[in-house]
């Protein structure tokens, strides 16, 4: 029997939904930024129901002063930004309630943000909820996004890393 050990098995990373609601592409988000994928690959959710979870395992890299957004790298050097509703970051904070601190390690599944979602529906531009790897556009792997048009927070894979 032959044992390879020095043999690493490419694992692609899986993302999951961070919270209930229903998947668009990232180029359907309106906000160029997103759309136009200056920030990286990505996909969005328009959120129907639930916080904001961890998609995956990783470290916090980044947490908004204003708490709309949350940075996550992973252990394959992905990293991954949570941006909550469009045009937020002008709601200083309100409406949204952090779990995490940077520095924090976190386990797919684990609570990153409580948010008042009728407080975003009725302050800010749109609920609509990007999920971008910051770093995709280093060219290193491939992203691909889900077809399932409704995302199940913790169940629903959205998107999948793999090497180019």
């Amino acid at each position: 029997m032959k044992f390879n050990l020095f043999k690493k098995e490419k694992e692609e990373l899986k993302i999951y939904a961070p919270v209930n609601g229903q998947i668009i592409p990232i180029e359907e988000v309106p906000d160029p930024v997103f759309s136009e994928k200056m920030m990286g690959e990505g996909i969005a959710i328009i959120p129907t129901s639930g916080n904001i979870y961890s998609p995956v395992d990783g470290t916090i890299i980044q947490v908004a002063p204003t708490k709309h957004a949350i940075g996550i790298l992973t252990k394959d050097g992905t990293e991954l930004l949570i941006h909550v509703g469009l045009e937020t970051v002008s709601l200083q904070g309100e409406g949204f309630n952090v779990s995490v601190q940077k520095g924090d390690k976190v386990s797919s599944g684990q609570l990153l943000i409580e948010v008042d979602w009728e407080y975003i529906k009725t302050h800010a531009k749109s609920m609509v909820t990007p999920i971008v790897i910051t770093n995709s556009l280093e060219g290193k792997k491939k992203y691909i996004a889900t077809d399932e048009k409704n995302g199940i927070q913790g169940e629903t894979v959205i998107l999948a890393s793999s090497d180019k």
